[in-house]
């Protein structure tokens, strides 16, 4: 066994990529008190706020370091489909976003709810969305990947709604809380060291 070292500055983290090929049974969909509502062309800081906060915990920041350009390129592409989850309020609590530009792939590429309604089952009525949504005539393969650094219950989720783990690497980056992209208190769980 080996410890490969991480520079000062730096985080580590193991991202686990799982794929489901088969469409899976057809099921009722969980009731839930949230709902989705997509978003055709959500203007980058909008996005920007709902992604902080739902994966600023888990120290998400791809989203944040792109400029504008970049990030309307990905979200206003037409084979990407943006969802808010909202809550009864209408208040904006989640993210759905999938990625159709794969040939006969769907790619789940943010699924989340903000911190304060993990461990409540809604993640799986969100999953139930994603699946829904997601097989669509044509598609073939779903595709997620999460990483030790997201909500521990995260693989677990993802295994019960029929994914199967098909890759593992190792992934480092440079501390988003060091370079100013996210505030030092954001997941707190990960240890700084700077």
């Amino acid at each position: 066994m080996a410890l490969i070292p991480v520079k000062a500055g730096e985080v580590a983290t193991v991202v686990t990529r799982f794929e489901m090929t088969q469409r899976p049974k057809p099921a009722p969909l969980l009731s839930s008190p949230l709902r989705l509502a997509r978003w055709k062309e959500a203007e980058p800081e909008k996005y920007r706020i709902l992604f902080r906060r739902v994966g600023e915990h888990w120290l998400w920041f791809s989203r944040l370091v792109l400029s504008d350009h970049e990030l309307k390129a990905t979200i206003h592409d037409p084979l990407v489909e943006v969802h808010a989850v909202l809550d009864p309020k209408g208040i904006e609590v989640g993210l759905l976003e999938l990625d159709f530009r794969h040939s006969k792939q769907c790619i789940l590429a943010f699924l989340g709810l903000v911190p304060q309604l993990t461990g409540q089952g809604l993640g799986q009525w969100l999953m139930a969305q994603a699946l829904a949504l997601g097989w669509r005539k044509g598609v073939t393969k779903l595709a997620v990947q999460t990483c030790s650094l997201d909500d521990p219950r995260a693989q677990s989720l993802y295994r019960n709604a029929g994914f199967v783990p098909v890759h593992r690497a190792v992934e480092i980056f440079s501390d988003p809380r060091l370079t100013g992209v996210l505030p030092a208190s954001a997941a707190p769980h990960v240890p700084m060291v700077g």
